[in-house]
């Protein structure tokens, strides 16, 4: 009999490219990814893989055995949410990933609701930003992913999940609140001369985005990913930022002030793997989930 973890690494490793890769999306050690990939060769009897300079390639035989793994992994996750549709809700668990300023927000509003709704299921919680929570949720260490995206998408794999739309937050620029400039406060244009505080290389690209769309580049002095950091250094006068509404509603410093920008949002939505239906303590959290996003929001 085919070994379910076994499939699952080597649908990694196709994927991934290499045994490298491939572990470190599975979370997996490199040992382990190798170890996996010599057993399942043993049970099948024919070689599923070559190494290739630091990469893999797939033989014949690997792929066709990738192909049909995919599909017996999608009937697992099928038959466990209609066993779990079957069971009821008396009991059940829901493992979810979530950005930062959604699990201080929108979360403990939902998990509320699901605890007094439905006090048998579970809720685990795990910080991620969008592209290592769809990592997890492909790799079926959580059952849910809370995640944002822009006109200009972040990455991440979203191929083979479902996604529901939950809410679109407007997007602000943060400057310090007793500051005085030359023109109006919610354009970009009047800041194209200050320092700025944004997030990594990869969170910031929406940033350049709508600033090159005001005609500037941002000289970018202070990098980091903490909104309460960010507002921090605003107050302080080193710079300014732009911040989605959930930031704001999470934490609001005393010494910032915040204008909306004009037709810029940040779409939150949540994502699983597969294809409708979830299990059923999933579609209850969803259902928390969406009734907590459609609460005024504010900032």
């Amino acid at each position: 009999m085919l070994d379910l973890t076994r499939l699952r690494v080597l649908v990694a490793v196709a994927r991934e490219g290499s045994v490298t890769a491939a572990a470190e999306s599975l979370h997996y050690a490199q040992p382990s990814v190798s170890h996996h990939l010599a057993k399942l060769e043993a049970e099948v009897g024919v070689v599923l893989v070559r190494r290739v300079g630091r990469g893999v390639l797939l033989t014949d035989a690997g792929r066709l055995l990738v192909a049909r793994a995919e599909e017996i992994l999608g009937q697992v996750e099928a038959a466990q949410a209609e066993l779990a549709a079957h069971a009821g809700l008396g009991t059940g668990r829901v493992r979810l990933a979530a950005f930062p300023s959604a699990l201080a927000t929108l979360v403990p509003t939902a998990a509320a609701r699901l605890a007094a709704e439905h006090p048998g299921v579970e809720l685990a919680l795990s910080e991620a930003e969008p592209p290592e929570a769809l990592t997890a949720l492909r790799n079926g260490n959580v059952d849910a992913a809370l995640i944002f995206d822009h006109d200009d998408p972040l990455p991440g794999d979203r191929r083979n999940t479902t996604t529901t739309p939950l809410l679109q937050e407007a997007m602000y620029v943060v400057t310090p609140a007793d500051a005085t400039w030359p023109g109006p406060r919610a354009e970009l244009s009047t800041y194209a001369g200050e320092n700025w505080i944004a997030g990594c290389e990869r969170c910031r690209t929406h940033l350049a985005s709508i600033c090159a769309r005001a005609g500037f580049a941002p000289r970018i002095t202070f990098e980091t990913d903490d909104y309460v950091a960010v507002q921090a250094l605003v107050a302080a006068g080193l710079g300014v930022g732009v911040l989605p509404g959930l930031a704001l509603r999470a934490h609001r410093h005393p010494g910032v002030r915040a204008d909306r920008l004009p037709g810029e949002r940040r779409r939150v939505s949540l994502a699983v793997y597969g294809r409708p239906p979830a299990a059923l303590p999933v579609q209850a959290f969803t259902t928390a989930l969406t009734t907590a996003a459609t609460e005024p929001q504010g900032c």
